[in-house]
């Protein structure tokens, strides 16, 4: 964050201060934990679910923290806190999005940052972190750590960035039509990149094009100038190029700006092929599990030559990355046995894409799938579940532990798999501590909410 006065900073969320005395204070960097507080630090008081940042204003204020933003001034003020360093606004986390809206502005009034934008409705994290490696050439990049991609997230890392940075990558995500439209408001974007619509978020959404609705907003939110980066293989994300006037698409099927052929999947299940751009080529051999993660690298491969990397560099570049962001396709082994945990979140094509890998990289081994319920599906939440049932026969899965998913043990049962059904992760625990001392491999993955990431937390602890 660039250093700002407490008056600037309530001039910019159209806020006040409840005193004086502190108005020409700076402070250069952003909180919503009062254990990050440090000196210089603005802390924003977040009311949460379980936890309230009003009932903590004087703990980062003690800290060294400059000042706080809140929303309730009275329980703020109840801790202890100094009014003069105290900001009221109407909601703290909208006024978190106008102060990165105005520290972006003054970002780019002192450099020429490149900012660039992901959604979809697979990959966007991957991507991004492909993104934080092919572009740190630039300079100094910013990019989120996990998936800081909702109206709390993004200005967070938005506010990260300062006069010295080159390119800040964001990962934007959606579950309803407007989300990123408002997140394009806080960041408008040089490039914007969308990768897929998918069946996530279906029940919040009310459908497949609403979903795509929402993502085109991506596209809407390039600044003029900006340049769109799209998914030919995906009929709704190629459709969005009327709403942009610079295009470059990616594809794995057919010869667009960037695509790829010779696509090759190894027992380790990683996959190598070609990389073309125009007239160049180059060989690219992914460290990344998964032949899904194709298209996420051509996205990235195509931001990057947009924005002047050498293809060749591209290319040696992706060999080198694994998982960066935790529970996204994690491959280790322990002797005979092989972990593949993908279980920070699902969707039915999700679901599939771990489901393959699993095939592949399970061979003629003992391969089982730790699936929990797969949610915000609304009406077709059944029918998906029985589907990817099926999946599991057909992909030659010898082992199904079902967590809360009973629509996906019936359907998996019925398909001829081994089924283990139970109700939660606890539950489940016990049944997969006996094939931890076995050969095999074993999937986990689920929704977040679904709690399988616990039981792979677990597992890395036990192996590794």
């Amino acid at each position: 964050m660039i250093p700002v006065s407490l008056q600037q900073i309530a001039d910019d969320v159209t806020g006040r201060l409840l005193g004086a005395g502190h108005e020409d204070a700076t402070a250069s960097s952003v909180t919503i934990d009062s254990r990050q507080a440090t000196a210089g630090t603005l802390f924003v008081a977040i009311p949460g679910e379980r936890v309230n940042g009003h009932d903590y204003v004087q703990q980062a204020l003690e800290q060294g923290a400059s000042a706080a933003l809140v929303e309730d001034p009275e329980r703020a003020l109840a801790t202890g806190a100094d009014p003069a360093r105290l900001i009221a606004v109407p909601s703290t986390q909208d006024s978190l999005g106008d102060l990165a809206r105005h520290n972006l502005a003054r970002v780019r009034e002192a450099g020429i940052p490149l900012v660039v934008g992901v959604t979809g409705s697979v990959g966007k994290t991957t991507t991004k972190d492909l993104l934080a490696v092919l572009l740190e050439p630039r300079g100094p990049i910013i990019a989120p750590p996990g998936s800081f991609n909702n109206e709390i997230g993004l200005p967070l890392t938005v506010l990260r960035a300062d006069e010295n940075t080159a390119t800040l990558v964001l990962e934007m995500g959606a579950d309803r039509v407007g989300n990123l439209e408002h997140l394009t408001g806080i960041a408008p974007l040089d490039i914007g990149v969308v990768l897929a619509v998918a069946r996530a978020h279906l029940g919040e959404f009310g459908g497949i094009e609403k979903v795509a609705q929402a993502k085109a907003e991506l596209v809407t939110g390039i600044k003029p100038g900006g340049t769109a980066v799209l998914n030919a293989d995906d009929h709704r994300v190629a459709a969005m190029a009327d709403r942009a006037s610079d295009v470059r698409r990616f594809s794995k099927l057919t010869e667009v700006d960037v695509y790829a052929t010779d696509i090759q999947v190894g027992a380790d299940g990683r996959a190598s092929f070609t990389l073309h751009a125009g007239p160049e080529s180059a060989p690219v051999h992914l460290g990344l599990v998964g032949e899904h993660h194709v298209s996420n690298a051509l996205a990235a491969a195509t931001v990057a030559i947009v924005a002047g990397t050498d293809l060749a560099e591209i290319a040696r570049l992706l060999g080198g990355l694994g998982a960066a962001s935790p529970h996204r396709m994690d491959v280790w082994s322990k002797g005979d046995l092989t972990i593949i945990d993908d279980s920070y979140n699902a969707n039915p094509d999700s679901m599939r894409a771990g489901l393959r890998a699993l095939a592949q990289i399970g061979g003629s081994g003992r391969k089982t799938a730790v699936l929990g319920v797969m949610l915000e599906l609304g009406e077709e939440s059944d029918a998906e579940h029985a589907a990817i049932g099926t999946e599991l026969a057909d992909l030659g899965i010898d082992t199904l532990i079902s967590v809360g998913a009973p629509p996906l043990a019936e359907s998996a049962r019925r398909a001829g798999v081994e089924v283990a059904e139970v109700s939660g992760v606890e539950e489940a625990w016990s049944v997969i501590m006996p094939l931890l001392e076995s050969p095999g491999t074993i999937l986990f993955k689920g929704s977040n909410g679904s709690k399988i990431w616990q039981l792979a937390d677990r597992v890395k602890e036990e192996t590794c």
